[in-house]
């Protein structure tokens, strides 16, 4: 009765455990798996990445059944970030999707095994195209690696379950399609602007967004100019709202700011300010920023400052200013 006892209680904690180390241990295949690839990365790799970087039309990439999978992957990445691409089906490449590729197209091939039957008419009409084509394999011995004409050779990796569960493999194939990419996108210093041309909606959309996308412009910057009186001035503070003005010279550049904060320490020194110049109280070297700047960037500066407002010029004119900020527009778009 004890030793059941025993079994009841202990049995189930024992499969649990054996259950986390199964886990923990397809990972650490999967681990050493990805360690072999980047030990595997050669001057093969540039090559490709200077041959898809060239490209003026579209990267097709195709695979079968995982490597199907992983191939919509890369291309959704390639896309992202500025290269044309799109995954095709091996088998229906065979009932008139070839059509669809051109001969300035680059083709790239996913298969672990390298002679995967469906690929065979893709690799053909490459062939007789002369379609430059980019083989992803790992074995050398196989039609995909003949007939490649980059030949990015990953290595024979460990499968879990069995050893014939396409787990690790598929890992190091994602994993190589990724490379590509990212290296891709530094070879054509390709931007966070950049990434946001082709993210206008979503959570990365609002970490991208920048000073210009959400500043006030136009008629809504609170202007004054630096000679005027400060009853002016404060009519432009009241009517805009900001809690600030933007001093300019007669040249419309940009000479300095008055918050509201700058009001009520001047109110404890001067009653009568009404007939006071602005430029004698202003803040003659206002925090500004240029308009492409990431808007998340530009809230973590203002906090470390401690103001709530803040000038944006465009590249190349500092003293031009083209719109302003305020931390509550800010806040509310970092949402």
């Amino acid at each position: 009765m004890i030793w059941l006892y025993l079994k009841m209680i202990f049995g189930p904690i024992k499969m649990r455990n054996d259950v986390k180390e199964i886990g923990k241990s397809v990972i650490e295949l999967q681990i050493k798996a990805l360690k072999k690839l980047k030990h595997s990365i050669n001057d093969t790799f540039d090559k490709a990445v200077r041959a898809i970087g060239k490209c003026k039309s579209k990267i097709i990439i195709c695979g079968v059944g995982k490597s199907g999978i992983i191939a919509s992957k890369i291309s959704a990445t390639l896309s992202s970030i500025g290269t044309p691409s799109f995954s095709i089906s091996a088998s229906d490449c065979s009932h008139g999707d070839l059509g669809r590729i051109t001969k300035n197209d680059i083709i790239i091939l996913i298969s672990n095994s390298g002679n995967t039957s469906e690929l065979t008419n893709i690799i053909e009409y490459a062939k007789k195209n002369k379609i430059l084509l980019i083989g992803i394999m790992s074995n050398r011995e196989s039609n995909l690696y003949r007939s490649s004409n980059i030949k990015l050779l990953i290595p024979e990796v460990k499968e879990s379950g069995f050893g014939i569960v396409p787990t690790s493999s598929t890992t190091v194939a994602m994993s190589i399609g990724d490379a590509l990419a990212i290296a891709l996108m530094k070879k054509n210093k390709f931007g966070k602007l950049d990434f946001k041309k082709y993210h206008p909606g979503g959570s990365l959309s609002t970490k991208l967004k920048t000073a210009g996308d959400i500043m006030y412009t136009k008629n809504k910057i609170p202007f004054v100019y630096e000679n005027q009186f400060m009853r002016h001035a404060l009519k432009i503070l009241n009517s805009k709202k900001l809690g600030f003005v933007v001093v300019i010279n007669l040249q419309g550049q940009n000479t300095g700011i008055f918050t509201d904060g700058d009001l009520k320490r001047l109110l404890q020194k001067k009653r009568n300010i009404g007939n006071l110049k602005i430029k004698s109280f202003m803040t003659k070297k206002p925090f500004v920023v240029e308009e492409n700047s990431l808007a998340s960037e530009v809230l973590i500066k203002m906090n470390k400052k401690k103001i709530t407002s803040a000038c944006v010029y465009r590249k190349g004119n500092k003293k031009k200013i083209v719109g302003v900020l305020h931390i509550h527009s800010l806040l509310k778009n970092s949402r």
